[in-house]
């Protein structure tokens, strides 16, 4: 596609110079670039793509887009505003703005973003719709199951609108599109035309990056703003913004919101709400009750915050979207697992072993008041608290633990480059604040996989064992390397070598020649 049509739609002042050229890509990271690439030079932190222009060039881009005034280039040069919100839109462009041609839903929030967005897309799928889904775990294009990498967030925009070209391509006709903050911040989704916003809940996360509650608070809410800029399409564009009516954010987004609200939950005033709760083996049955219709619903997934992360998905689809009740209970229902959420690892022992992906405070209250309610034994809980990111959470997971849970194990979650054993005291300090008496009723033990041989070895009949932060992570950092780690894979290797069976290697980590 030449330069010159790229930029024909595009929403915001430019000056283009130096004539034009055939693209054949885009990116914003110069190793990347290819021969024909337009190079994003993107400013922020503490680069300035700016300065691998020139690696970029001898790479064979093509063209450039940045912010400043710059001379001697040889290839066409597109200045902009901002290069970073500018990449949203170029990149729907040059797939053919992918889209408008689809029905787009958005799911955000701090907890259950990802189970909310599996639920949506089970339901879809059970009503007959062509649909995908691109998750933080993966990418569901059709047949293709695509892994979206190790830490994950929301896809670089040009990837995004790949995956939406591929689904428009296969034939799809609804995306699920689980939105992070991060990537509302860098306006990684723009140009993705979202017809419902869905949030399970802003609570306290990623302040490192944002600053404040607030910031944070306001980069969610770009999602539900830009509802009202979703452009007509032909098979309609309903504009509903799914809010969560028990979550504090809930007043605001309701003000700042550009589509028609719904809300659920189990305030009184929610549109949606659950009734009559019934927790069976395994399994959650209750009653969805709003806008004149009740309904049963059989949930596998375990723990009670996943009640509301069934009615986002049920109102996002049932009474956002017309999907039919009958579609809604076979969704959820047909909904096992999710990767690392809550999930059981069982290997004969006669006591329950879990891993979830609870890494923020409020994440890890409700996973460990889900366990208590599957057991009359004793919640042993492992986490860690990652290094480089929000400091207040240590303290908080840890006060938290030492509240709900009878035994608790600090341990390492992405040290990177910080001391792990002063992320560790400062944990401890929040135990101690809550009386916790190490020894006693918590522990440090900087190896993960050590940690979790001790809380299994200390487990008796009937309690739970919960690794709390990885959830489906295939990775741990420890400086600046990624080593492969699963808490899956570890806490099966645990097991096996509890109970005296074959089972896999623990993973490696470098705390282990410690």
């Amino acid at each position: 596609m030449k330069l010159s049509k790229l930029i024909r739609s595009f929403p915001f002042p430019y000056s283009l110079t130096n004539g034009d050229a055939e693209i054949a890509g885009l990116v914003s990271d110069s190793r990347l670039v290819q021969p024909g690439y337009l190079f994003f030079a993107l400013t922020g932190g503490t680069t300035d793509g700016h300065n691998y222009i020139p690696a970029a060039l001898e790479r064979g881009a093509a063209a450039v887009v940045g912010i400043k005034p710059l001379l001697g280039l040889k290839v066409p040069y597109l200045q902009v505003n901002d290069s970073r919100m500018a990449l949203p839109h170029l990149s729907a462009a040059f797939y053919g703005f992918p889209a408008s041609k689809l029905t787009m839903i958005g799911v955000t929030g701090t907890d259950g973003k990802t189970t909310t967005t599996n639920l949506i897309y089970q339901i879809l799928v059970s009503a007959g719709f062509k649909s995908g889904m691109i998750s933080t775990i993966n990418a569901v294009i059709g047949e293709q199951v695509l892994d979206t990498g190790f830490h994950v967030t929301t896809p670089d925009a040009p990837d995004v609108q790949r995956y939406l070209a591929q689904m428009v391509a296969e034939g799809l006709t609804h995306v699920v599109l689980e939105v992070t903050s991060h990537g509302l911040a860098q306006y990684r989704v723009d140009a993705c035309e979202f017809d419902v916003a869905v949030v399970t809940n802003i609570t306290h996360e990623h302040l490192d990056y944002h600053g404040s509650y607030e910031d944070y608070r306001s980069a969610k809410a770009r999602l539900f703003m830009s509802l009202g800029s979703t452009l007509p399409k032909p098979q309609g564009n309903p504009r509903k913004a799914i809010l969560n009516r028990d979550d504090s954010s809930f007043d605001y987004l309701s003000q700042i919101s550009t589509g028609s609200l719904l809300s659920y939950g189990f305030h009184p005033d929610a549109d949606i709400r659950a009734v009559d709760i019934k927790h069976e083996t395994e399994r959650i049955n209750f009653l969805t009750n709003g806008k004149g219709q009740k309904f049963p619903i059989n949930c596998y997934i375990e723990g009670d915050f996943n009640i509301s992360n069934c009615l986002a998905a049920i109102t996002a689809t049932v009474f956002a979207l017309g999907v039919s009740l009958d579609a809604a209970q076979a969704g959820i229902l047909a909904l096992q697992s999710v990767p690392g959420r809550m999930e059981r690892i069982n290997l004969g022992q006669d006591f329950i072993a879990m891993v979830d992906f609870a890494h923020t405070p409020n994440a890890l209250q409700k996973a460990l008041q889900s366990v208590r309610l599957l057991t009359h034994g004793r919640v042993i809980a492992i986490f860690g608290a990652a290094g480089l990111r929000d400091r207040q959470k240590r303290r908080m997971m840890a006060e938290t633990s030492i509240e709900l849970a009878d035994l608790t194990i600090l341990t390492a979650e992405d040290p990177r480059t910080e001391v792990l054993d002063n992320i560790l005291a400062e944990m401890a300090a929040g135990a101690n604040s809550r009386g916790g008496v190490e020894g006693l009723t918590y522990w440090r033990i900087p190896d993960r996989g050590a940690a979790i041989r001790f809380a299994i070895s200390m487990a008796q009949p009937g309690d739970v064992v919960i690794a709390c932060g990885k959830g489906h992570e295939q990775s741990m950092c420890f400086g600046e390397i990624e080593y492969p780690w699963d808490d899956r894979t570890a806490m099966r290797a645990a097991l096996s070598e509890h109970l005296v069976i074959p089972g896999p290697h623990m993973p490696y980590l470098p705390t282990q020649d410690q």
